[in-house]
């Protein structure tokens, strides 16, 4: 049986729609990430998924330009 997991960041830097969207398209591609949610005003990302790998997942955040935390 596989575990749904939500892994929850802060993203600084973020300031516009297309910011939302590089973190979303880069995020949306790690493997076993089912959702991806980003709220620009407080900067929060929750992404969800089955075997989400937390290290994976920071990469795709910092290959979209940013940083993670």
């Amino acid at each position: 049986m596989s575990v749904t997991s939500t892994l929850e960041y802060i993203v600084s830097g973020m300031s516009c729609g297309h910011c939302v969207k590089a973190v979303s398209d880069e995020v949306g591609q790690v493997p076993g990430v089912s959702a991806v949610d980003v709220d620009l005003d407080t900067k929060r990302v929750v992404v969800s998924g089955t075997g989400v790998d937390d290290t994976a997942v920071r990469a795709a955040i910092v290959e979209a330009g940013y940083e993670a935390s």
